[in-house]
């Protein structure tokens, strides 16, 4: 049973409706509306209404099967029949992260859907599924970065339930469960957060509209909201951690940082569930601050993703210097992603024209995520085009090599382990026709600073840009692309079998006019040819080859002969033998 209670401290009056029924609320401390009675029952609706105004769902729904103009439902979080008892999550350090959206991952686009390929990503070699949000949006397709329900799983994915089952069934088959948060900003369609209380402020400005109220008058009960869904997501669903969407958006002047205080009562949570709770950034800053420990003067979350590394070898691979991109394209940038974490940890910027970061003294490279494909880097291009739509599949390999014999965390995005042939577009299924019109308008003209035409960008409101982004799961039946799914989970197996590959290098040596580069760790080297000849260097001699993209690769009395667009994974030691398999690309 459950008596709703809501937050409004501007409000002179408030009711709640349920049942066909109304009851007036007394204002508490703090702000607060609450009754004694009545206790609703599991799965009844209801509707504050403040003021006398329209009636309002609750900015703590734990369910909106209507959608974000329905009615509140509510929920018995106890009721569910959990199996996962004593579980604990792998190490994060040792991770292999699976970027996934529900909606497109599967032809039905349910939770339930994602259960079905869980023998899919354990073949491959993940650790750890990361759900892009899920907490309720508008209409039935949707990022859900523009959300608004923040404690509601969405609807049409399976609602509360149905998150459960999968949360419960990838602990099950031993997989760690994250969940991407967006506090930075809510969407505007169905935001009702504005008619209860001071949720936003006019003090800073955001691509989105009004901040977040952080650091303003009544701004606690605010940051009270946002670390109470946090622990609701990681306590009453189990997920085992979030990744913290676009952190460099929070504005907080306190004493005490939003990012700071969640980590810290995130900790006391952690002791009290008895299993480790990961909390992961999104940060454009290069600030080590991040995750740097409380008791240094850091934030304290344990892991940040790293553009740095994507733009470096994104920009080395495809050739491309529009936007953000004109900071990177040498070896040079990637070289010092691979040595440092961040490229660039102070130097001048020239797409931002100003220096840019610092460097991250003490952090070690199992803080940061490193990858190829994000939904951000493919969704976030004109016609979501992946990587494999802008470079040779072989230069495609080198990189991913790369990424996987990288220092940090990879993490891989939905579908790339099989060089996907479908887009990842972005789409929206706004109901209010003038809105999705100003979301169209404005995505195309976001793209300029790329040089993409408005034309080359597909409309989000049209639901086939939503059908276009599916995965085509049968293309794993095809020759070329079992191919590539085979490098990858070779990669991931040798990562396994060769746990010093998970550390960080003790050189990063490379020859920019000849495009080769070497990552050397006592006992491996990673040698990557970029260039337009054939690269060869010495090996010591009891090196044998562990693992090549090309079957032109050579390892013969020392010598090692690597062709253009092509990688090889060389052990220094003795107890590799030549004749350790070796994935080869005819």
């Amino acid at each position: 049973m459950t008596t709703p209670n809501v937050w409004a401290p501007l409000a002179e009056s408030v009711l709640l409706l349920a049942e066909q029924h109304q009851w007036a609320m007394r204002k508490i401390s703090s702000g607060w509306w609450e009754l004694d009675e009545p206790q609703l029952p599991p799965g009844t609706d209801y509707w504050f209404v403040v003021d006398g105004g329209e009636p309002t769902p609750d900015p703590r729904s734990p369910w909106q099967p209507e959608g974000v103009h329905g009615p509140s439902r509510t929920v018995d979080h106890a009721a569910f029949a959990w199996s996962d008892a004593g579980w604990r999550a792998p190490p994060f350090g040792s991770a292999v992260v699976y970027e996934l959206h529900v909606g497109t991952f599967t032809p039905g686009g349910t939770f339930d859907g994602v259960l079905s390929k869980l023998d899919h990503l354990l073949d491959l070699g993940v650790t750890h599924v990361e759900l892009m949000p899920v907490n309720q949006f508008p209409g039935r397709r949707g990022w859900g970065y523009d959300g608004v329900g923040l404690f509601a799983p969405q609807n049409c994915y399976g609602g509360p339930d149905g998150l459960k089952r999968l949360v419960d069934g990838c602990h099950a088959r031993g997989l760690a469960v994250l969940l991407d948060v967006v506090y930075n900003h809510l969407g505007p369609d169905g935001n009702y957060l504005g008619r209860l209380g001071p949720y936003f402020t006019e003090a800073y400005g955001t691509p989105w509209g009004p901040a977040l109220n952080l650091d303003q008058a009544y701004s606690g009960e605010v940051r009270r909201f946002i670390i109470d869904n946090a622990h609701l997501w990681l306590r009453d669903y189990h997920f085992d951690g979030l990744r913290l969407d676009a952190v460099h958006a929070f504005f907080d002047r306190s004493a005490l940082h939003l990012l700071e205080q969640l980590t810290e009562e995130t900790a006391a949570l952690e002791v009290e569930l008895g299993r480790p709770l990961t909390l992961i950034a999104e940060s454009d800053l290069n600030d080590p601050r991040i995750v740097r420990g409380r008791d240094a003067g850091g934030y304290g979350l344990h892991a940040q993703w790293s553009d740095d590394f994507h733009h470096a070898l994104h920009a080395l691979v495809t050739g491309e210097q529009a936007g953000y991109y004109e900071d990177f394209g040498r070896l040079e940038h990637v070289a010092r992603a691979l040595r440092h974490g961040y490229v660039y940890t102070g130097q001048y910027s020239t797409h931002r024209k100003r220096p840019h970061g610092r460097v991250p003294a003490g952090i070690p490279p199992k803080q940061l995520l490193g990858y190829l494909q994000t939904h951000d880097q493919v969704g976030n291009r004109a016609q979501g085009d992946r990587i494999t739509h802008l470079a040779p599949a072989n230069r495609v390999q080198v990189a991913v090599a790369l990424v996987l014999c990288a220092p940090f965390v990879p993490m891989l995005f939905q579908g790339e382990e099989w060089g996907a042939s479908t887009p990842f577009c972005y789409f929206t299924d706004h109901e209010n026709p003038e809105l999705g019109k100003a979301v169209s308008v404005g995505r195309r003209s976001e793209f300029a600073a790329f040089g993409w035409s408005p034309d080359e960008v597909p409309d989000p409101q049209d639901a086939e840009t939503f059908l276009r982004s599916r995965l085509a799961w049968d293309e794993l039946d095809q020759p070329e692309h079992r191919q590539t799914y085979d490098w990858y989970r070779s990669l991931l197996r040798l990562r396994r079998s060769r746990p010093e590959i998970l550390g960080p290098p003790t050189a990063v040596r490379y020859d920019e006019s000849s495009g080769w580069l070497r990552v050397e760790r006592p006992k491996t080297w990673v040698v990557a040819n970029f260039g337009e000849q054939t690269h060869a260097c010495s090996v010591p001699a009891e090196a044998s080859l562990l693992l090549a993209s090309s079957r032109a690769v050579r390892l013969d009395r020392g010598q090692l002969t690597v062709p253009v667009d092509a990688v090889a994974i060389v052990a220094l030691d003795q107890r590799a033998r030549s004749s350790n398999a070796i994935a080869k690309k005819s």
